[in-house]
């Protein structure tokens, strides 16, 4: 094992490698315990010999954004848009699931970084080539939100605060809610007690598990397909 970190440390350093580790020390630590400091440690190298090959952090981040995007299973070719479609992103979910700070960092980018825009192009791509029209195509990548990634975006989520690294405990169940509170509001608090989550399969804090995402994005692919079997449009503003 000394010979193997030995060998590893001897690895000229370059921008993929830095990429690498740093994404192994988010998925070790959390996001929030990255530092170039850290990450420098890591590696065996001073700070400043990091910055030859990024800038700063944001570059960092954006760096390892497109490295986990580019663990997506990559676009099939088939006749059957729906199902090219699905697959692609349940594929982008069992990456985040295995990155599960990721969802955060594409969050809080200002820009897409290369990787995610291709990824989106080549979904849009997938709807274009089914016969969607650029129309429809504009207001399904609306629709889908989040989720044409892989995850849903919770509100009230604790793990969507900056520095959070996205892995949280799960959400209260109705009997943490105090009584008073789900006497005022029994409805939420019904539907809180009838959920059941599956937490190995949750990604962030709520219950976007497994069986909840397919959920809402066999809903949204149903009634898209429906749409577009009517050949719709908007209206003409």
């Amino acid at each position: 094992m000394a010979e193997q970190a030995e060998t590893v440390r001897r690895t000229p350093l370059s921008r993929d490698r830095i990429l690498r580790a740093a994404v192994a020390l988010a998925d070790e630590a959390g996001i929030e315990s990255l530092s170039m400091r850290n990450l420098a440690q890591d590696l065996g190298v001073v700070p400043m010999a990091l910055y030859k090959h990024v800038a700063n952090k944001d570059e960092l981040l954006d760096g390892m954004i497109d490295v986990v995007v580019g663990e997506i299973d990559p676009p099939v070719p088939a006749a059957d848009w729906k199902h090219a479609v699905r697959q692609r992103i349940l594929s982008a979910r069992q990456v985040l699931l295995r990155h599960p700070w990721a969802p955060l960092a594409i969050e809080t980018r200002n820009m897409a970084t290369p990787a995610v825009l291709a990824y989106l192009d080549s979904m849009i791509g997938a709807f274009r080539a089914g016969g969607f029209s650029v129309d429809l195509a504009h207001h399904v990548m609306h629709a889908m939100g989040s989720r044409i990634l892989g995850f849903s975006q919770e509100l009230f989520d604790d793990s969507r605060r900056a520095g959070r690294s996205g892995r949280t405990d799960p959400a209260p169940s109705a009997a943490a809610l105090p009584p008073e509170i789900a006497a005022r509001f029994p409805h939420v608090a019904e539907i809180a007690m009838a959920a059941s989550h599956d937490d190995e399969s949750v990604l962030g804090q709520g219950c976007d598990d497994q069986f909840e995402f397919e959920f809402a994005l066999d809903l949204l692919l149903d009634g898209i397909e429906r749409l577009h079997q009517r050949g719709w449009a908007s209206p003409r503003r």
